[in-house]
């Protein structure tokens, strides 16, 4: 006597069926509701009205885990009502039976992943909005707006460099003042086109202002300057040895150092590193080069002809050697042959038996002569007034000379001579 029919197929409706409300007695199945049944003055366009004692599942018992069609449109209405994330007042609004963690699992398992939120979000949403925060380096890039992560330092290193981890800023920023620039500015609603414009150019002074800040800060982040500065960078080298650096090349990375702003460390490094590579194969280049012009076009031939090549170059070096030692006694005897048995030669040393021999000076002349000049130039430093009397047969081209000579061995000062 309870059971329900639907008018059209004359199937048991009682759990689930769906009722005109401009018709009377007219109650359809689900299967002919759906596919627009129309019957006597019955139209699909007419209003309807769920009727459902509770008991219906829409997803099906094992899939839905026992959620009623009751308990899906109560579902719905919380999410309109209370916005998606608010689990706790959603549960409250469901029913004291479903808590707030099943009742976010549900939603996002069936509205949101599950096939009807296939069917119903399309994969690029139109009329969303635009992320104007340009990733390129505009004003309010990623690269402006995210901090860096804070330098690895100790508190008292931390207090040296007035450094703040939590705003990785420092005390003393790059361009101090730079905030002046916009620190007093407002917009005024009677300011014309003029003044708007110069406080626009402010703000962009001000900005450019601000990565530069930054930039400096890519820089010493890149090429580890903090540590350096604290050093800490020579424990790190230490740890992990590099091929030893010459001194050519480290000339010019000093030559090379304001690229350090164009370029990250990394492709620093491999432009370094590349040009070692090329200098040693033009090096490898001009080795076989040379190999070819003397006849070697094989590799087992270079061995035994730089081998042979060795003996002949220390060959060649002990025959120079032994003949400038040869030619150094030599010239040594013969050099002071004219004065060695003058008296006085054994006061001599043998810079000034150099200087004798080429003035042609014999030494008891030169001890006379040396004699007088530095007591004339001790008597001047004392303030004694003095009057040099040189001897006769010292001319001026023998003076200059000797002059010369003991201002270059110390024995008198530059502006005595």
């Amino acid at each position: 006597l309870g059971k329900k029919y639907c008018v059209y197929c004359l199937a048991e409706v009682s759990s689930l069926r769906f009722r005109c409300t401009e018709c009377a007695d007219i109650e359809l199945c689900p299967d002919c509701f759906s596919a627009g049944a129309e019957i006597g003055p019955h139209r699909r366009w007419h209003g309807y009205q769920l009727v459902d004692g509770g008991r219906f599942t829409l997803w099906g018992a094992e899939a839905e885990g026992g959620w009623s069609s009751r308990e899906e449109q109560l579902l719905l209405d919380a999410i309109e009502q209370f916005g998606f994330g608010n689990w706790e007042d959603m549960a409250a609004h469901v029913g004291a039976s479903r808590t707030p963690q099943e009742v976010m699992e549900h939603y996002v398992s069936m509205y949101i992943h599950g096939n009807l939120g296939k069917a119903c979000i399309p994969d690029t949403i139109p009329n969303r909005v635009t992320d104007h925060t340009c990733p390129s380096g505009g004003p309010l890039s990623p690269s402006l707006t995210t901090p860096l992560p804070p330098l690895d330092i100790s508190v008292a290193e931390q207090q040296q460099l007035g450094y703040m981890p939590l705003r990785d800023d420092y005390e003393i920023e790059y361009d101090q003042d730079a905030e002046t620039l916009i620190s007093g500015l407002s917009v005024n609603y009677d300011d014309d086109d003029v003044e708007i414009e110069l406080k626009r150019a402010h703000v962009d002074m001000y900005v450019r202002k601000l990565k530069e800040r930054q930039r400096r800060k890519n820089i010493a982040r890149d090429y580890n300057l903090v540590p350096a500065f604290l050093g800490k960078d020579k424990k790190d080298k230490e740890k992990a040895p590099k091929r030893k650096i010459t001194k050519e090349e480290k000339e010019l990375r000093l030559k090379l150092r304001p690229l350090y702003q164009f370029m990250s460390c990394k492709e620093f490094e491999d432009f370094f590193e590349n040009m070692h590579k090329e200098r040693i194969l033009r090096a490898k280049i001009r080795e076989l080069q040379r190999y070819r012009r003397n006849g070697i076009t094989k590799m087992e031939e270079s061995a035994e002809y730089e081998a042979a090549r060795h003996k002949r170059e220390k060959r060649k070096e002990n025959k120079n050697i032994a003949s400038s030692k040869r030619g150094k006694e030599d010239g040594k005897e013969g050099e002071f042959a004219a004065i060695e048995n003058l008296p006085g030669f054994e006061l001599l040393s043998d810079r000034e038996k150099v200087l004798c021999s080429s003035l042609n000076l014999s030494p008891a002349r030169y001890v006379t002569v040396k004699t007088i000049i530095i007591k004339d130039h001790l008597q001047k430093r004392q303030g004694i007034p003095s009057k040099s009397r040189l001897p006769s047969y010292l001319d001026k081209v023998l003076k200059k000379r000797i002059l010369n000579f003991l201002t270059e061995s110390g024995w008198i000062s530059r502006d005595a001579s």
